[in-house]
């Protein structure tokens, strides 16, 4: 089993006004997750005292880090990561389009990092969509192109998580439903907030999303975390316990093409 973790941290900022990257990776060590995709997370910015939340975090939990700066501007880094003590390859990092008539919006990107879980070759992309409904769904549509999932290096299994800022009843949302199948689904969790992350001390809305591609069971999907998890940041984590189908040895090998492209 595999135990997937995407967590909006807000470069750390606690409901109780703290700024404290080491309480979140308790939040997330006491999770025991062998994936991590992080949102809004600082590197080198004022406000969180210069420090590289990524990698403060990563040492924590002793696992490597991958970094995505979707904001970057004047030495100062905002954006995504993805963590994990199992071996992984950097295959992707680039900014996602905006919204295609306003201007000045908070740019957004993803990653795409292999990871090798159990000598399986999983592929983890990990996002933060915009607040509009017209660049989520020009950001969508770029995922869903030949240069993210639609790229013949892109083969399964596949999985895919972030948050969203896009509920179930969302076109962005089923954009991707029709590509790829929400976890929570496949889990047979029913319950009409039992997936809602934000806000952390009483969710209510639920645009934390785990989606996976064919061949990947669903163990349990949800919410996770105490107390902590309630007060480190204004979103609680989610995760996904996975399967991976078997596979025979020889489409294994097939799957071992691709290089790193950073864009």
């Amino acid at each position: 089993m595999i135990r997937l973790l995407s967590y909006n941290i807000r470069h750390g900022l606690g409901l109780d006004g703290r700024i404290a990257p080491e309480r979140i990776a308790a939040v997330i060590g006491a999770l025991a997750p062998d994936i991590v995709a992080l949102q809004e997370v600082d590197v080198g910015r004022r406000r969180t005292d210069g420090r590289d939340q990524a990698e403060v975090i990563a040492t924590a939990l002793r696992m490597e880090q991958h970094f995505h700066p979707a904001l970057h501007v004047e030495g100062e880094r905002y954006g995504d990561a993805i963590l994990t003590p199992h071996p992984s390859r950097l295959v992707r990092a680039a900014a996602l389009p905006g919204h295609p008539r306003r201007l000045g919006l908070e740019p957004r990107g993803a990653l795409w990092v292999e990871v090798t879980v159990g000598g399986r070759r999983l592929q983890v992309f990990n996002t933060h969509l915009g607040l509009t409904g017209g660049e989520r769904l020009a950001q969508v549509a770029a995922l869903l192109g030949p240069d993210w999932l639609g790229s013949p290096a892109c083969r399964d299994p596949v999985v895919l998580l972030g948050d969203l800022n896009a509920t179930p009843w969302s076109r962005a949302y089923r954009r991707l439903a029709g590509r790829l199948t929400d976890a929570r689904r496949l889990s047979g969790e029913r319950r009409a907030r039992s997936g809602a992350t934000f806000p952390a001390r009483l969710p209510l809305l639920r645009i934390d999303h785990v989606f996976v591609g064919p061949g990947i069971a669903v163990e349990r999907m949800g919410p996770a975390g105490g107390a902590l998890a309630r007060l480190a940041s204004d979103h609680r984590p989610l995760l996904a316990e996975i399967v991976l189908a078997p596979v025979a040895a020889a489409q294994e090998r097939q799957a071992e093409t691709g290089s790193e492209v950073v864009g």
